[in-house]
């Protein structure tokens, strides 16, 4: 087993209320809400329209041009209208709405049996693509994409992302717990998929339980645990690549470009499903958890669900709340509603109570250096706030290498003056973002 300790920060990791309960079924809603929009691309265009009765697990949204994915019903049930609803991400997004029948049943036909192994790589990559598989850690990449590299990338190692840092969230421990043989299927389909034989589950130590089991699991398997220190971020694809392999990724470059390719581990059990069940990603994992939650739990979630349906089914809150967030709290997303909609990527929702919030108004930075001692991607955070504050966002990118941040806010957490660093390196993003688009249009 290797032991791996590099950089970071240390927050409290806050996972002790749900790291030992078992994962439960969230009842199916009345009415799901499904967005469009549940991986990084263009939207995926509706097949049904209202008055249509559809099955669980049935196609109703497709990607027209192959860069998406396509998108499935989580139930039986009747499309009673297509329209905007509140999407975690991009506030109102298109939804078909489906009212559930009480049935829950599958499509016709729609489930097999298959061996992975009697199926050939371009077949296993159009499954993937069919059954909706994205990354689940978060980023919601299309996973077909990301197995497809180009041929000039010689690819040599799989690596399993299971650190799972961010406080509170314990989806993906949980299913290493109770979904293991599961993840080492999909590990090595995607293996096979890569033409790899050297992969790495990456695990922090505060997981001794997962940790034990996966290497008993992965006994006989070309799969070697990782045991790595327990530090925030050590999720974070580009630090994990690094402390596992020793590899950096070069400014500006993907993990492809030093011949790795990162998995969340619930990502591989949804391909697990996909290829040797043929089901599709209908449902997740979701920790709901936080200080004002009377009873945090591990659901299994049908995609569609509310935000309001999972924190009613653990008990509602038990004190007022200062802020709701998808994800963790370090690099999750404020919410606005409790309508907001599990999509693939909600891999938690964390509920903080008033007086946990740090209300306190930034200030002047003191330049204390601290933000660069923690930053993992040895930039300058105090200069890209700065830079930001200034409208130096070009000055960022082409000076500071802007865009290797992973926005992972350690420099949030330890900043003594309380500065949003993260909100000013998003800010610079977006803004030259804009300008690149500005400049393609006028150049046309």
């Amino acid at each position: 087993m290797l032991k791996i300790k590099k950089g970071g920060v240390h927050p409290h990791d806050e996972k002790k209320s749900t790291e030992g309960k078992n994962i439960e079924n969230l009842p199916v809603p009345s009415k799901l809400f499904i967005p469009l929009r549940q991986h990084i691309g263009e939207p995926a265009v509706p097949v049904v329209q209202a008055g249509d009765e559809v099955k669980k697990g049935q196609m109703i949204a497709e990607s027209p041009d192959g860069r998406g994915t396509p998108v499935h019903s989580s139930t039986s049930g009747k499309v009673t209208e297509i329209g905007n609803y509140m999407h975690p991400v991009y506030g109102l997004s298109p939804c078909i709405v489906i009212e559930s029948d009480g049935q829950d049943e599958w499509q016709d036909n729609l489930l097999t049996e298959r061996n992975y192994e009697n199926i050939n790589v371009p077949e296993l990559i159009d499954i993937i693509f069919k059954n909706g598989i994205v990354g689940m850690g978060g980023a919601a990449f299309p996973t077909h994409i990301k197995l497809s590299p180009p041929k000039d990338k010689n690819i040599d190692t799989l690596i399993v992302n299971g650190a799972e840092c961010e406080p509170y969230l314990t989806s993906d421990y949980r299913m290493m717990i109770e979904f293991p043989d599961e993840i080492i299927k999909g590990t090595l389909i995607v293996m096979k998929i890569l033409n790899v034989n050297k992969c790495y589950l990456g695990i922090e130590h505060n997981k001794p339980e997962a940790i034990r089991l996966m290497t008993e699991k992965c006994k006989g398997t070309p799969i070697q645990v990782a045991e790595l220190e327990t530090r925030y971020p050590q999720g974070a694809e580009k630090m994990m690549i690094k402390v596992i392999t020793e590899r950096e990724v070069p400014s500006g470059k993907l993990p492809m470009d030093v011949g790795c390719v990162v998995q969340n581990v619930g990502t591989l059990k949804a391909v697990a499903d996909a290829v040797e069940k043929n089901i599709p990603l209908i449902e997740r994992v979701v920790t709901v958890a936080g200080n004002t939650v009377k009873d945090p739990k591990n659901l299994m979630v049908r995609l569609g669900s509310t935000f309001k349906d999972m924190f009613e089914y653990c008990g509602g809150f038990s004190g007022k709340n200062g802020k709701i967030i998808m994800g963790g709290p370090m690099m999750g997303m404020a919410q606005v509603s409790l309508d907001s909609i599990a999509i693939k990527a909600t891999s938690g929702i964390v509920a903080i109570a008033e007086g946990d919030v740090d209300y306190q108004p930034e200030k002047a930075c003191i330049r204390c250096g601290r933000c660069v001692e923690a930053c993992t991607m040895g930039l300058r955070p105090n200069v890209l706030s700065i830079l930001s504050e200034k409208g130096q966002h070009q000055t960022a990118q082409t000076d500071y290498d802007l865009m290797d941040c992973v926005e992972c806010g350690c420099c949030y957490y330890v900043c003594p003056s309380r500065r949003n660093i993260v909100h000013y390196i998003r800010q610079s993003k977006a803004k030259n973002a804009m300008l690149r688009a500005a400049s393609k249009t006028g150049s046309k």
